[in-house]
């Protein structure tokens, strides 16, 4: 059954045309993707659909209702989950649940949130705080508040963002059973391979619809141009580098230690360039993933270099690792949340931290910049031990929070200002490197623009900017791509891989599985515990032969579960 039709909907936003006269339809029991970059214009829609945004032209039918419309026999048949769902962290699980029944006059409320915390699997967290849930269990809770009424369209604005793979699979599995429900279910991701799941995808570009339609039909429009590259190569960054310049090829990504490629349309590929890369070099057609077709509809060539290493030094070679933990253990009270975590980090590697929420991952990282002393064992960087070191060392250091370290109440110049003093940067030299971050980052429209109001995806790159701009030799990015499109997250990468070709020192902790295989070496961190560390190929060769990194990520965790029960 048809739920929603729009028919040349449009949204204004004064001298910004948001949504440009658009026309889809959306059925009941089938989950419908929302796709785009960001700025596409996907919370707009998902506004506009609970009547929380009029449209300025245009048609717009929700569940036999002419939109805009906030009457309330309208209202309790929708469920709506924003991006920044409203939880009250000082509220216990079943309070919140109970707080959002009563609000919305819900009958029977004691069996429905006792159906809801069987359904979430939260009824043994019922009475922890919401502000001490981890971030997939947040989700489960605002998921569940969104449901508490039994809806019939269910709208979930990037429901995945920040959260593992496990927890994202669970979300995923219990929209799934609503299904059987007939509801109708549109889910806005910038999770790919959440996209290719959908049963149908709505892709969005600057307000434009470019495609409506199942994932599968677009993907078939990359056939015979997707490939991938395997052998010895002489250096495989290096390599990534050259295959990117070509003016054949669309995308370049690293898989572990392969390459895979996005061939341009009505381009053939120059076969005897990739043969000169490395030894024993073989060239695969491969199916193509949603990913692959999402850049070609979009048609974006990924860039071969990046800005920011332009007027970058190259750091001195060292035989040193240039990151240590040896024995490193964090206890607050009883809980141990890193328990004798050993690695190390050479020169010019990417180090991937993996793992669930609440692993310890954030935990770690700030032992190794110097902003949480360890209970015990030792953090070193540059051969120096941070807690004992009265040196410089840690003016050497780069560290991209996981939430904003930036300042919302300034804007974008003021938080380069401030963080390139904090660093140390002074006179002639800081302020050429304050006009560099401007121009490589493009942040030029968004000057005067307080931090708290910028999309997310030039917070992101203020904040990577503000870590970089003092030139570190080693960089910690604690979830540096979460929430960004997928575009972004390669522009990203180009930065990250031309960093590390500076001979920087960089580890990264990431939830995109595809971004763990761009790295040298990962270890995957659960309980507090490291219980897998390798090369991406070596962890997925644990598992099976012809298995994804999520694959993998998932088959360590739970067999890790099995054995310690």
């Amino acid at each position: 059954m048809q739920v929603i039709n729009a028919i040349d909907l449009e949204k204004n936003f004064q001298n910004t045309n948001a949504i440009k006269k658009i026309s889809f339809s959306i059925k009941s029991g089938k989950i419908t993707g929302l796709v785009g970059p960001d700025g596409a214009g996907k919370t707009t829609l998902i506004r506009m659909l609970t009547g929380l945004l009029t449209p300025s032209f245009g048609k717009l039918n929700v569940l036999g209702y002419q939109m805009p419309n906030t009457s309330s026999e309208f209202l309790k048949q929708i469920g709506y989950m924003p991006q920044k769902f409203g939880l009250y962290e000082d509220l216990s699980v079943y309070e919140n649940l109970e707080l959002y029944g009563n609000l919305q006059g819900v009958e029977n409320l004691f069996l429905r949130i006792e159906e809801l915390l069987d359904f979430t699997s939260l009824k043994k967290f019922k009475d922890r705080l919401a502000g001490n849930l981890s971030g997939g269990m947040k989700q489960k809770l605002g998921l569940a508040c969104a449901l508490i009424k039994k809806p019939k369209l269910l709208l979930l604005d990037e429901p995945g963002v920040g959260v593992d793979p496990i927890s994202r699979i669970e979300l995923w599995q219990m929209v799934q059973e609503l299904l059987k429900e007939d509801i109708a279910v549109v889910w806005s991701t910038s999770y790919l391979d959440e996209a290719d799941i959908c049963d149908e995808v709505i892709l969005l570009n600057e307000g434009t619809c470019l495609y409506q339609g199942t994932p599968q039909v677009l993907r078939e429009k990359m056939k015979n141009r997707v490939f991938l590259v395997s052998g010895e190569f002489y250096k495989k960054r290096e390599a990534l580098t050259t295959i990117l310049e070509q003016d054949e090829i669309l995308d370049a990504v690293l898989v572990g230690s392969k390459i895979r490629i996005n061939l341009q349309k009505n381009k053939l590929l120059k076969k005897d360039i990739y043969y000169s890369l490395g030894k024993d070099i073989k060239i695969e057609p491969i199916n193509p993933i949603f990913e692959d077709a999402f850049v070609d509809i979009l048609n974006e060539k990924t860039q071969a270099h990046s800005k920011l290493v332009r007027n970058m030094k190259n750091v001195e070679p060292s035989d040193k690792k240039l990151i240590e933990a040896k024995n490193l253990t964090k206890k607050f009270g009883d809980f141990i949340a890193t328990d004798n975590i050993d690695f190390e980090i050479g020169q010019g590697e990417i180090f991937g931290f993996l793992g669930p929420n609440g692993a310890g991952k954030s935990t770690t990282f700030k032992m190794l910049c110097g902003l949480l002393t360890p209970t015990f064992g030792t953090a070193k960087v540059l051969g120096e031990d941070l807690y004992n070191s009265k040196s410089t060392i840690r003016n050497s250091i780069g560290y991209m929070a996981q939430k904003f370290s930036l300042y919302g109440n300034l804007n974008i110049k003021d938080n380069l200002e401030f963080f390139s003093g904090i660093y140390g940067l002074k006179g002639k030299k800081r302020k050429e490197k304050i006009e560099e971050m401007i121009e490589i980052f493009d942040f030029k429209n968004y000057l005067q623009t307080n931090t708290d109001s910028l999309p997310l995806g030039i917070k992101q790159r203020l904040s990577l900017a503000c870590s970089v701009m003092h030139e570190p030799k080693v960089l910690f990015l604690d979830e540096p791509t979460s929430g960004v499109d997928p575009i972004t997250r390669k522009e990203f990468w180009t930065h990250i891989n031309s960093l590390v070709k500076k001979g920087v020192s960089i580890m990264v902790t990431t939830h995109f599985m595809d971004e763990a295989e761009y790295c040298d070496k990962i270890m995957l961190i659960y309980k507090g515990k490291a219980i897998a560390n390798g090369t991406p190929d070596e962890l997925k060769n644990l598992v099976g032969s012809q298995v994804s990194m999520q694959e993998t990520f998932i088959s360590l965790i739970k067999q890790y579960d099995k054995e310690e029960k």
